[in-house]
């Protein structure tokens, strides 16, 4: 299944759910058109299916393999053009821990 057939099934499915069918309307138009769609509007797409209930609909109604088929092509491109944000040192940074980050050398 590839991003326009995953957009018009969450369209489709979500028909109960005006809000998450007026998203996946406006991302499915755009992607039979040929134009881009930016990750934005995918994880919007997902974040009000998920809020409104739509994605635990599919999940019941559909087999693992299905809901998968589904999902994936939406998940993959957020997962593709989303930033990813900078990684953190691990145990936090405390200034006074690293050397290179304290005020003051520690005394001999």
């Amino acid at each position: 299944m590839d991003l326009s057939d995953a957009t018009l099934v969450m369209m489709n499915e979500s028909a109960g759910q005006p809000a998450v069918a007026s998203l996946a309307q406006s991302v499915y138009q755009r992607l039979a058109r040929g134009e881009a769609v930016g990750y934005r509007q995918l994880d919007e797409l997902i974040g009000e299916a998920s809020g409104k209930g739509v994605l635990r609909a599919l999940h019941a109604k559909y087999s693992p393999v299905a809901y998968d088929a589904i999902m994936m092509p939406i998940l993959t491109e957020i997962d593709r053009q989303k930033p990813v944000p900078p990684r953190r040192p691990r145990g936090g940074t405390v200034p006074e821990n690293d050397p290179l980050l304290a005020a003051t050398w520690p005394p001999r």
